[in-house]
């Protein structure tokens, strides 16, 4: 497992032992990150000014990968010891400890924010509604910025569709409208846009 563009293009990451963690494929992050830097609603512009939350982080390599790629800073949620441990040895392979902030927690039970942020990355364990789940915590924590950017990553055969959840700013649970919808072998990766108004 590699960063594969960016300034650390090509720096070897470390997994935690056992099957606890899934990272995503490095052939599947590429396919993502060259969605967001070649797509007409996104770009490397908004990537470089993006604050990034990587929920449910494991290695941490897709935060990372964003930093390496000019993000401007990263939070990393994660509560699995082994997996703690390899984030943050990647962020140090990455030297990137200086603009990252790791919580040691549960997406769907975090802290406060301390600010909202613009890109989320989602990818839990398949099949346990955890990307809902999770998205509804952070949004009552502030963690989300209108208009942000989400990533999420479920199973390919999960019956899964966008939505923004309610927060302290407004109550309904709207649907979204996705980017995009595509699957990789077993994971289907979605993209959509947090927006509290209706399109």
């Amino acid at each position: 497992m590699r960063i594969v563009g960016g300034e650390n293009k090509g720096r070897a990451l470390m997994a935690p032992r056992g099957e606890g963690t899934r990272p995503t494929s490095d052939r599947t992050r590429q396919a993502i990150f060259d969605m967001l830097a070649h797509a007409p609603w996104y770009g490397h512009d908004e990537l470089e000014e993006a604050i990034v939350l990587d929920g449910y982080a494991g290695t941490g390599a897709m935060g990372l990968e964003a930093l390496s790629r000019g993000a401007q800073r990263a939070s990393f949620i994660e509560r699995d010891r082994n997996a703690l441990n390899a984030l943050r040895a990647n962020l140090d392979i990455c030297r990137a400890r200086d603009i990252s902030r790791v919580l040691s927690c549960s997406v769907t039970h975090p802290p406060r924010a301390t600010e909202p942020h613009t890109l989320i990355f989602l990818d839990p364990p398949y099949g346990k509604t955890l990307v809902e789940s999770g998205l509804r915590a952070l949004a009552r924590g502030g963690w989300i910025a209108e208009g942000a950017l989400i990533v999420a990553e479920t199973g390919a055969t999960e019956d899964f569709a966008p939505f923004v959840p309610p927060s302290e700013h407004f109550s309904p649970t709207l649907p979204a409208e996705p980017l995009v919808i595509r699957k990789f072998g077993a994971a289907k990766v979605t993209i959509w846009r947090h927006s509290s108004t209706v399109p």
